[in-house]
């Protein structure tokens, strides 16, 4: 490591590997992630990738890339929706909205005034 050149391709050659381990990563959390594929096959894909990792990650980016991308397509899409549910349900309720259920519980006799201004309280923190 004597030279520039010495350290440019070491570089470039950490930078492939590094490349080449995430996508053994993704393909092996497509295979888990794909619900229409077998567990015999499945099995045979990640034997594949421990016996010749290389020409098995190539073949399989070449057969299955489009449902590679559509599941993480779907994945994503799923995951937004989840996000997006969670925050109109957070975000719904107001510190109003939050007195006015106190207020009905002190009313209705299941609270009493020390826990309802606590409510009360916590909400307008």
């Amino acid at each position: 490591m004597d030279t520039f050149w010495d350290w440019f391709w070491l570089m470039i050659w950490w930078f492939v590997f590094f490349a080449y381990l995430m996508l053994l990563f993704r393909i092996c959390a497509d295979l888990f992630r794909d619900r229409e594929l077998g567990g015999w096959a499945k099995a045979f894909w990640i034997i594949g990738l421990i016996v010749v990792p290389f020409l098995v990650a190539l073949i399989y980016v070449i057969a299955r890339g489009n449902g590679m991308a559509e599941r993480e397509a779907l994945q994503v899409r799923r995951s937004q929706e989840a996000t997006d549910a969670y925050i109109r349900q957070t975000a719904g309720s107001s510190p109003a909205t939050h007195i006015a259920e106190a207020k009905a519980l002190h009313d209705q006799g299941v609270i009493d005034a020390d826990e309802y201004a606590r409510l009360k309280a916590k909400a307008l923190a």
